[in-house]
């Protein structure tokens, strides 16, 4: 169909049912030949040529309004097949619609009181999956005994330094003793020396002096060799502690080291610091895990009620059912299906609004057209060739 014709068929399309139309306010471009010589061929043709022009934008632009004017129209014959419904039916529509709002509102309820995991965590905690939750028993657990080892480790570090410093005590105590027994055996030979110097010197008796020297010496050695020998068993006893503990730190040192390998092994294996950051990541990954369930859950249940809800609007003759998913709301509230109405009635307003305004440029710019060749009959021939021409390169 040629450009005359499409703008032929847009007068002649049925009036739209609106209770107001509003006629075009703005400033009108009026095509004007008051400056053009129609006997010069160049001037003419490209005056007819924007004659054509503005036929042809107002034309796409008809076809394109038109196309929103008619799914506008459809959108409202909708409305009214669904009101048409029976009780029973809008009922049931408005249980469908129901249940799709109340999954968003929980859907959006999740989402506000949802913590987000960091991909890359949930991606990494997914793969060490199988070895929760004993992976994190087995960290725990190594942890704690490091803590253990370090603690016997310290333990026995202190009592190894007390051996050695009760080591050097008798050591000393034991070169003590001897000294004492040297001074001893040294103190009575020479108070015997004297008392010898004494009695031969005055003839005097000396020999208690004797006798005491050699008892106090006697005693005094006596003394010291017990507490020698009691020192010197002492020692044997710390020697063996000693011994017992420096074989009891390489044991524990050995499991310090096996069990501080084993810490960084894990610590590797499941990318992470402590048991407790891999303790917090898997809390997470459960949450998310349950989290995921739901939304799925969710998906499933709106997939079978948007179903429904779209099988039963397609009972009712409804041209668009999905576009009702997106606004279920007006299917339980009136007033929303009110303000829905309105809006779109509004906007069939508007289309028809630009659609008269193209309608009436196209019309002028076609009567134009129509005038130059009914005022011009010598270039009549030439103008409906230049048309005919036009038409063809737009077909």
């Amino acid at each position: 169909m040629g450009l005359l014709g499409k703008i032929k068929g847009f007068f002649n399309r049925q009036a739209v049912d609106e209770e107001t139309v509003y006629q075009p306010d703005w400033e009108e471009e009026r095509l004007k030949r008051d400056d053009v010589d129609m006997h010069d061929k160049t001037q003419r043709e490209q005056y007819v040529k924007a004659c054509m022009e503005q036929m042809s934008e107002a034309s796409k632009e008809l076809d394109t309004l038109g196309g929103e004017y008619n799914l506008v129209t459809s959108y409202l014959t909708d409305m009214e097949e669904i009101e048409a419904q029976p009780e029973e039916i809008r009922e049931q529509l408005k249980t469908c619609a129901s249940k799709i709002l109340e999954l968003e509102s929980s859907r959006r309820r999740l989402d506000k009181k949802r913590r987000i995991m960091k991909p890359e965590d949930y991606l990494r905690m997914e793969r060490i999956e199988q070895y929760m939750p004993e992976g994190y028993t087995r960290l725990k657990e190594a942890e704690d005994y490091q803590v253990l080892v370090k603690k016997d480790m310290g333990r026995l570090d202190g009592e190894r330094h007390a051996y050695y410093f009760r080591k050097n005590e008798l050591q000393n105590s034991m070169q003590n003793m001897k000294g004492i027994t040297f001074m001893s055996v040294g103190s009575m030979l020479f108070l015997i020396l004297m008392l010898a110097i004494i009695g031969l010197s005055w003839h005097l008796d000396v020999s208690i002096g004797y006798a005491v020297a050699v008892l106090v010496a006697a005693s005094t050695l006596a003394f010291v060799y017990v507490k020698f020998h009691e020192a010197q068993r002492e020692l044997v006893k710390v020697e063996k502690g000693i011994n017992k503990l420096v074989l009891l730190q390489n044991t524990v040192k050995i499991r310090y080291v096996n069990n501080t390998n084993l810490l960084e092994y894990l610590y590797v294996k499941f990318n992470v610091n402590s048991s407790n950051e891999l303790k917090k990541l898997w809390d997470k990954y459960i949450e998310e895990n349950i989290h995921r369930e739901q939304e799925k859950q969710m998906e499933h249940d709106m997939d079978i009620n948007e179903s429904a809800l779209i099988k039963l609007l397609r009972s009712c003759n409804v041209a668009d059912p999905a576009i009702w998913l997106h606004q279920a709301e007006a299917l339980v509230d009136s007033k929303e299906m009110v303000e829905i109405r309105h809006g779109l009635i509004i906007r069939r307003q508007k289309l028809r609004k630009q659609m008269e305004y193209n309608a009436k440029v196209a019309q002028e710019a076609q009567d134009e057209v129509r005038d130059i060749v009914a005022k011009y009959p010598e270039y009549a021939e030439k103008i409906l060739d230049l048309v005919s021409d036009y038409e063809k390169v737009l077909a």
